[in-house]
């Protein structure tokens, strides 16, 4: 069939469903609902057979949805509605949810049901049970609701019928239409608020629109909580910094913070998050950094952004940073890191995180918010390099990356490093630097080509489009595909991975690995990759009318673009060159969450 995909921005969501969509044959197109676009228009162009929509933040015009069917993916079970789904099942602690497909008609998230899948709900953000949890259940829901039509014989439930059915399955019911939640209620009362509430709180609001806060005399949108079970202080105090986060007392316990967001002033332009530290800048009085150790492993309750530990021949060296991306001070603590782990008597190492992002590359917020973004991009591109070229250069043990989550651009360069890359089913790989304006680096050229050919690198970097995990085995941009849900991919991998060094043959692999190092350095050596790479990328970062420049600023800044970017459509895949505006929908690392039904 050909679909369409109407969406507000083309989110994680939006890009999974485009890619796993295409993996089953159909033909997929985008069109973006923006101010001042007119949809039926749009549609009318498009001509599809059936029309999908992954995350909408405003409702179909009739026009539309009585000349086509229309499915709409809501993140709530059946008889659940209203803006905030997520964010009330966050805040109101429980933990079975579902997500529902409806045929959209004149009430928002009202319509007959196609297909409802349950899940459960995790003690984790909005924004990575978004990516998980709620993306698994939705996509298998699309699934199921597409092949539903294409069979043309079935009749979509009505929603009281749906719900009375869903309820007899044991099956948690939706509430009911539920209001927007807003700050009102999100409010952390410090001096009263348990680590329990104030957790449930945040998680319920991150990534947006994060929890409105006083703090050090300026109002602050709070992003991002974790528990601390030894640090303790008067409730609201500032305790202690570790990798950018601030520590903050609650009444029994404490937590960490890792990014801020200062409220927009009447006039003044968006603002964005940043690490916490960097954010309160001058505000902030001296505090302990209370920095972790990345060896031994820590076994108190607390936060840290990197993490190691072993299991017999194995080193696990985990890492998780806000929103995936790798600002210069990240990537340095990281191959430090990564070193440490190198000096241990492993004969496998095993990198990633656990859930969510495996990585999006350089950090564009923190670029955007230095006296000097060229510098910074310049700092930030070199030191995510001598990352990837540790990883390149790594011949004395195997390198595995663990791709639990999403991963973009240099993220995906970071991953292809290693000599096996193991993948979620539920991954989505963005190979691709264009839409940011940006040639790229992580020494792709090398290792992009290696492991597709030269065509297909070619055609992945020129298109620009979302790979799900089933394809990119297929194309041998990953080893393996891990087929479990986000809380599984940890322990699937432990056992994979033990397996895999208690092989003969794996000692023999790390053999080799010296030997064929040497032989490509004697032919096309890695320092002629980097510097051809990172040549282009100079003259980029160093030109300010470079595209790039006002690109990260879109993307920074959620500047919405003023029409759908041309390589969503099938037709304009060959487009080349950058798509003016096209980061504020599509860039490396907008998997963000609104508090709007769908996102």
């Amino acid at each position: 069939m050909h679909i369409l995909l109407l969406a507000s921005v083309f989110n994680s969501l939006t890009q999974r469903a485009h890619a796993e969509l295409r993996d089953h044959g159909h033909s997929v197109a985008v069109e973006l609902a923006l101010p001042g676009g007119s949809l039926p228009d749009a549609v009318r162009r498009h001509a599809p057979q059936l029309i999908v929509a992954p995350m909408l933040k405003t409702a179909i015009p009739e026009e539309v949805w009585t000349a086509h069917t229309c499915l709409v993916v809501h993140p709530g079970p059946v008889g659940d509605r209203g803006p905030s789904s997520l964010d009330w099942a966050i805040h109101e602690g429980v933990d079975q949810w579902g997500v529902t497909v409806l045929q959209a008609d004149g009430e928002m998230d009202a319509g007959d049901v196609w297909a409802s899948v349950p899940c459960r709900i995790p003690q984790v953000s909005k924004s990575e049970l978004y990516r998980g949890e709620i993306a698994d259940a939705a996509i298998e829901a699309v699934m199921l609701a597409v092949e539903r039509f294409a069979g043309g014989t079935y009749v979509p439930r009505k929603q009281d019928a749906a719900r009375t059915a869903d309820a007899d399955a044991d099956a948690d019911a939706g509430p009911g239409r539920r209001p927007y939640l807003d700050q009102s209620v999100r409010r952390i009362d410090w001096a009263e608020d348990s680590t329990q509430d104030v957790l449930r709180k945040l998680r319920a609001a991150d990534s947006q629109p994060g929890v409105l806060d006083v703090l050090l005399g300026g109002e602050w949108y709070l992003h991002g909580g974790h528990p601390e079970s030894v640090l303790r202080g008067r409730p609201g105090e500032l305790l202690a910094t570790r990798a950018g986060a601030v520590c903050r007392a609650t009444t029994d316990g404490a937590v960490w913070i890792p990014e801020l967001r200062p409220r927009r002033g009447p006039g003044q332009p968006p603002t964005f998050k940043l690490p916490a530290v960097r954010a309160l800048g001058d505000r902030l009085s001296p505090l302990p950094e209370h920095a972790l150790p990345v060896l031994p492993e820590v076994r108190h309750r607390t936060w840290a952004d990197i993490r190691y530990r072993e299991d017999g021949n194995v080193g696990f060296l985990s890492f998780s940073f806000p929103g995936g991306a790798m600002s210069t001070e990240q990537c340095r603590r990281l191959l430090g890191a990564y070193r440490e782990a190198c000096a241990r008597p492993t004969s496998v190492l095993v990198l990633g995180g656990e859930r969510d992002f495996f990585s999006n590359g350089i950090h564009l917020n923190v670029i955007e918010a230095a006296d000097d973004p060229a510098a910074e991009s310049w700092a930030n591109i070199d030191a995510i390099d001598d990352l990837v070229e540790a990883v390149l250069t790594t011949t004395d043990r195997l390198v595995v990356s663990a791709v639990a989550g999403n991963a973009a651009a240099g993220g995906v360069m970071l991953a292809l490093a290693a000599d096996e890359v193991w993948c979620r089913s539920g991954a989505v790989l963005n190979p691709h630097y264009r839409l940011m304006g940006l040639y790229g680096s992580e020494y792709w050229t090398h290792t992009l080509p290696r492991r597709v050919g030269p065509a297909t690198a070619e055609r992945l970097m020129r298109e620009a489009l979302p790979v799900s995990s089933a394809s990119a085995l297929r194309l041998g941009l990953v080893d393996r595909v891990v087929d479990c849900g986000p809380d599984a991919f940890a322990r699937e991998v432990g056992g994979l991975v033990a397996r895999l060094a208690s092989l003969p043959a794996t000692a023999t692999r790390i053999t080799a690995k010296k030997s064929e190092l040497d032989r490509l350095e004697s032919a096309t050596p890695l320092a002629g990759f980097r510097a051809q790479e990172l040549a282009r990328m100079r003259r980029t970062f160093d030109d300010p009318e470079a595209p790039y420049h006002a690109l990260r600023r879109s993307f920074v800044h959620k500047v919405r673009p003023w029409c759908t970017p041309p390589h969503l459509a099938p037709a304009a895949v060959a487009r080349t060159g950058p798509i003016p505006s096209a980061a504020a929908v599509t860039g490396t690392a907008l998997d963000g969450v609104s508090s709007r039904p769908n996102d």
